[in-house]
């Protein structure tokens, strides 16, 4: 099979959706299908066997694409759509596997081209429109809201990727054979195209970032800085709980320069500047490292319905974990495997405080969190979904 995988981001950069196409796009290429990737001309190259990477226009002197809707987006995205219709010139796909707003233009190309179409839907696209604060407009909203009931209906194939969105599709679709919940579960090394081949490092972060003592309790969060993450509500409860226990520690890695000066400033105004420690964003395997030095691994956002990348991975680490009881988490997480808090200060500092303590309910926490993930949420079940996915494609006349 050969297919066209349509992903409008900035491909690669370290974030939810470029992760999740990148591990959707290796897994496909896995099982032996050869793709043409197009994407936007921001991001790192990647290497992925039997892949090959088609990029629009890049515009670096328009900034960079940030997450969410933006006019930058729609900009870049007029140039997908003709690189999208040259490519289906020029090659015979027998599947389109569009992701997010993709699927617009390739609904209409689909029956001019007669390619099978594959919808990955990261998220409900006019509940994007507002979440990101886009456009308050009725008009617009109504009309992505129809363009995307029309894409689900239309789509040979429907890809969700957490359980509240699988929901949403459900109650939307009379065919529900051809939807698959596949959620971002797997988190192999990415592979950068520069990198080919090379060792993956071991070493610290930088000659300046000292590591606690091993037997000081250390709170790592990995992962962006957007404001839902609720980064300023943690830092809040890290100065709580601070005070009931001065040896904790925290790092935080991620984030864009003026986040991390943003948030530097705050740690500064709670006098928590000594004990926490933000480091910027790092590549994935110096991610990987500063998680396994940790004590307790934190996942606190405040706001949004899509399970978060990094709660798997956290699930699978053999650390213990505090997450807001949010729904974002809950859909995953429960208290048998996670020690969840309200999304507040006094909530986070709760958290930390008991997910430190190193006891048995703790243990007993770590244990039953990788005990789900291998059961739900493995490589080994990522990819038999995966494979179903193709097979359902062969069927599809």
């Amino acid at each position: 099979m050969k297919a066209l995988v349509i992903a409008p981001q900035p491909f690669f950069t370290p974030r939810g959706t470029p992760f999740s196409v990148y591990y959707r796009t290796m897994v496909t290429a896995e099982q032996g299908v050869k793709i043409d990737l197009l994407t936007y001309g921001e991001g790192q190259d990647v290497n992925i066997p039997g892949v090959r990477i088609i990029r629009g226009p890049r515009f670096a002197f328009l900034g960079h694409v940030k997450t969410g809707p933006s006019i930058l987006k729609l900009f870049l995205d007029i140039f997908i759509i003709f690189k999208t219709i040259g490519l289906l010139i020029t090659n015979r796909y027998d599947f389109v596997h569009a992701h997010e707003e993709a699927v617009f233009f390739c609904r209409y190309l689909q029956p001019v081209f007669r390619f099978k179409l594959v919808y990955d839907m990261h998220s409900s696209l006019p509940q994007q429109l507002t979440n990101f604060d886009f456009t308050s407009s009725s008009f617009l909203i109504n009309l992505f809201k129809t363009m995307e009931d029309s894409c689900l209906h239309k789509a040979d194939a429907v890809i969700t990727i957490c359980p509240a969105l699988a929901e949403y599709v459900d109650g939307l679709i009379s065919d529900k054979e051809k939807h698959q919940l596949i959620e971002n579960s797997i988190f192999d090394p990415v592979v950068l195209a520069d990198q080919e081949g090379a060792p993956e490092k071991k070493e610290p972060i930088s000659n300046d970032i000292e590591l606690p003592q091993a037997d000081t309790p250390l709170i790592v969060y990995a992962g962006t800085l957007e404001h839902y993450q609720g980064i300023d509500i943690m830092l809040e409860g890290f100065a709580a709980a601070l005070k009931k226990n001065n040896k904790l520690r925290m790092i935080i890695a991620g984030g864009s320069v003026e986040q991390v000066e943003y948030y530097r400033t705050m740690a500064e105004n709670l006098g928590i500047e000594e004990a926490c420690k933000l480091v910027g964003r790092v590549p994935q395997h110096q991610a990987k490292w500063l998680m396994d030095k940790a004590t307790v691994l934190a996942s606190p956002r405040i706001e949004g319905d899509n399970t978060p990348l990094k709660v798997y991975e956290l699930l699978a680490s053999g650390k213990p974990m505090f997450a807001t009881n949010i729904y974002s988490h809950t859909q995953v997480l429960s208290d048998d495997v996670a020690f969840l808090v309200e999304p507040t200060a006094e909530g986070m500092a709760e958290g930390m405080l008991e997910s430190t303590k190193g006891d048995t309910e703790v243990e007993l926490r770590v244990k039953n969190a990788q005990k789900l993930y291998d059961d739900k949420y493995s490589r080994k079940v990522y990819v038999s979904k995966i494979r179903k996915l193709l097979d359902r494609l062969e069927c599809v006349g």
